[in-house]
């Protein structure tokens, strides 16, 4: 419950950037050259989707590494009590400051419907953590990770598994957007209790399933979440530039197992350009690589 609970954050860090740089399709990427004695891989994750299998490239690729990196430590045990302690917002703010009366009782419905709960014992969380407790519900089955299966690998081959960034970092990003900003999303989610979010989500669980990472990017590139749109570089963009020197640091230590949210791949300012533009050699790779 506890990794979930920490999937749930980094979920709404796969926000996507603009300016899409079309690549083919694929969610494997091995990273060769500048100096490096063996390739790595890079993997794009959707870190809440209904089937987490790993496909029998990604497995090859986890057999050819000796270290798994995702966006977060996922097995450190501080990782919870950091989450906890950055959920609620400062200077005794409150989702009452932020909303409306009636979009107040519209949100405090929803969490009702959904969740069995009032948002009453909730109001000093911030939005972007309230919005990701609804994230579940998004799906119509039991919710699987591929960060999850990633940490069953790494425990199954004695591997351990290192982040690209901390949960303090990760809650820093929360912190520079504004709480007026952050709600939103929560506010229009609570006028159609889910019924964008979940057909939405559906189309980008198949996009996903496509491997199409450029299409992900102009999908979630969406008017319907103004409320992060202007953040980008925030969510997105200084995180993956953030990884670059991270990324190769580990890289040039052993053969590396990278696992990131999928929005992160393509794109001008992407993992995958920003690597090339280290030097680096990236290319798809394909089921029978």
């Amino acid at each position: 419950m506890k990794k979930h609970a920490s999937l749930i954050v980094i979920a709404f860090l796969s926000i996507l950037s603009l300016n899409a740089q079309k690549l083919e399709n694929s969610t494997l990427w091995k990273i060769e050259g500048n100096g490096l004695d063996k390739p790595s891989y890079l993997f794009g994750t959707i870190h809440i989707t209904c089937d987490a299998t790993l496909e029998n490239d990604v497995l090859n690729a986890l057999d050819r590494t000796t270290q798994i990196v995702l966006e977060l430590d996922m097995d450190d045990p501080e990782l919870q009590v950091g989450m906890m302690k950055g959920m609620y917002m400062k200077d005794g703010k409150t989702l009452k400051d932020l909303v409306s009366e009636e979009e107040y009782q519209s949100i405090d419905s929803l969490f009702i419907k959904n969740l069995g709960s009032s948002v009453k014992m909730m109001q000093n969380v911030k939005p972007f953590f309230l919005m990701s407790m609804l994230y579940p519900k998004y799906l119509d089955c039991p919710m699987q990770s591929f960060e999850l299966q990633l940490m069953k690998i790494a425990e199954e081959q004695n591997e351990e598994i290192f982040g690209l960034e901390t949960i303090e970092d990760q809650i820093q990003v929360f912190e520079e957007i504004p709480y007026e900003a952050q709600v939103k999303d929560l506010v229009r989610t609570a006028k159609d209790n889910l019924v964008y979010d979940k057909a939405n989500f559906a189309k980008l669980l198949e996009v996903y399933k496509n491997e199409d990472i450029t299409a992900m990017q102009d999908m979630m590139n969406d008017e319907n979440y103004t409320g992060v749109a202007e953040y980008q570089n925030i969510l997105l963009d200084n995180r993956n530039s953030n990884w670059i020197p991270k990324i190769k640091a580990f890289a040039e230590d052993q053969a590396t197992f990278f696992g990131v949210g999928a929005g992160h791949l393509a794109g001008e300012k992407g993992v995958i350009s920003l690597l090339k533009e280290e030097g680096y050699i990236v290319t798809p790779v394909r089921e029978e690589d």
